[in-house]
């Protein structure tokens, strides 16, 4: 039974001193979390809201972010994340607001043609007289 103080876990490495003192690896800044690729949204994107190919875009960038990811370089797969989260951003954009914008046009088009209909409807009742035919 090992008694000494301060106890160190046998299994742990030691560090090797090549020159006869021990190196300690710091690490600056909290570590980053992992990209992310956007995978889903950009199949949705794809699917669902492919005008003018833009989803299909993101995907192609969000499969290279992926791929990068596996393959090590964080910092590439951050870039092309972003790159795929722009591209779905577009794409959500550009298949969102023009229903919305023709919406408005249509309901602010029947809110004129029916007061243009009240202010008119006088016009058509108006009866005439025989006289005004002669």
């Amino acid at each position: 039974m090992d008694t000494s103080y301060p106890r160190e876990d046998p299994r742990a490495p030691t560090p090797r001193k090549a020159d006869g003192n021990a190196h300690t690896a710091l690490t600056l800044g909290a570590p980053r979390p992992p990209p992310r690729d956007h995978l889903i949204w950009s199949v949705f994107s794809t699917l669902y809201l492919n005008l003018c190919c833009l989803g299909f875009l993101a995907l192609a960038y969000s499969i290279k972010a992926r791929d990068q990811k596996v393959a090590g370089d964080l910092e590439a797969a951050r870039r092309l994340g972003s790159k795929a989260k722009c591209y779905n951003i577009l794409a959500t954009m550009w298949a969102l607001v023009p229903p919305v914008l023709l919406l408005v046009l249509l309901v602010t088009g029947a809110l004129h043609l029916s007061r243009l209909a009240k202010g008119s409807a006088a016009f058509f009742s108006t009866k005439f007289d025989d006289a005004d035919y002669d």
